[in-house]
């Protein structure tokens, strides 16, 4: 019932290390302890040098809470009160849920700043919410968002973002341009367990491309950044796609990765150098059009659902 108390707004993200130097101590939190090899450790710091040195996805990730708070208090009446929480760094999720607690939140949504579900990834995030009710030993009656793949305010920021990329093109060279979306690779293994993740993310890319105007024979699908473990990842590969696409004859790219909202190591590093790399070896042009960030269009579709799964629940 909507008794006019404050409904907390849990906004998570993966979380990224502060600099180079924090890198041991932030993969050592995702490997779950597990020893992180020397040249595993190399790699991963040169690719965070090649982008500057740090991950922009802690601070994207708070401008856009900031942005989400200020559209759900556009009646001036504070009904809605906005945390923050990473996964894997600071602030951490159960430390937040903790800061809840004790500003009196007693009932809250939680949203994933990924707009996919999978058990092996928002699953996990709010798994992360049960740990830090339990740790601090209180109760906020949590409303979980799961996904929203197919949001209209979504699919119409990404579509922008494929409009943009092709007009990079001038206007007689765009006809042969291929658009490739992609999202992070999960291990294969979820196929068989009847996840939804590859589902909701290629229905995501067909609809972004039917509200662009692509063609079906002028985009693909690939996943990228799997993980480094001996098990099967989901796939394509982006580099092997382009591959691929060079084959076929195909000779200029635009990248939408629609599985992630901002910049981060993923795609500055993953798209703007590795993949980029690959396609002028296979002399390809590659164009990546910027991440949704503090979109207003995609930050309203945010609020937006924030606002209905509170109604679900007659909060407001």
């Amino acid at each position: 019932m909507n008794d006019g108390s404050p409904i907390g707004v849990l906004l998570m993200a993966y979380g990224s290390p502060e600099s180079v130097a924090d890198l041991p101590g932030y993969l050592a939190d995702i490997r779950g302890n597990r020893p992180t090899t020397g040249a595993v450790l190399e790699e991963i710091s040169g690719n965070y040098a090649a982008i500057g040195g740090r991950s922009p996805l802690a601070e994207q990730t708070r401008r856009q809470a900031e942005a989400v708070g200020s559209v759900l208090d556009e009646d001036g009446k504070g009904l809605f009160r906005i945390y923050v929480g990473m996964r894997h760094w600071s602030p951490w999720i159960e430390e937040t849920v903790g800061k809840m607690l004790d500003d009196g939140v007693t009932r809250a949504i939680s949203m994933v700043l990924a707009p996919h579900y999978s058990r092996m990834s928002v699953g996990q995030y709010q798994r992360k919410i049960a740990d830090g009710l339990e740790m601090y030993r209180g109760c906020i009656d949590f409303a979980h968002v799961d996904s929203y793949h197919d949001a209209p305010g979504l699919i119409c920021a990404l579509a922008k973002r494929v409009r943009d990329g092709v007009s990079r093109w001038p206007e007689e060279a765009r006809d042969p341009v291929h658009v490739i979306f992609s999202a992070h690779s999960l291990p294969a293994r979820i196929l068989g367990e009847d996840d939804p993740y590859d589902s909701q993310v290629r229905q995501t890319a067909s609809l972004v491309a039917a509200r662009a105007g692509i063609p079906r024979d002028r985009w693909s699908w690939s996943y990228q950044s799997a993980g480094r473990s001996d098990e099967p990842w989901l796939g394509p590969a982006l580099p092997d796609h382009l591959a691929e696409l060079a084959e076929r004859g195909v000779r200029d790219v635009v990248s939408v990765p629609v599985g992630f909202v901002c910049d981060h190591v993923e795609v500055l590093y993953d798209i703007d150098v590795a993949a980029r790399r690959v396609a002028a070896e296979l002399d390809m042009r590659l164009e990546r059009p910027p991440a949704l960030n503090d979109d207003p269009v995609f930050i309203r579709q945010l609020a937006d659902v924030i606002r209905s799964r509170a109604a679900e629940r007659k909060w407001v």
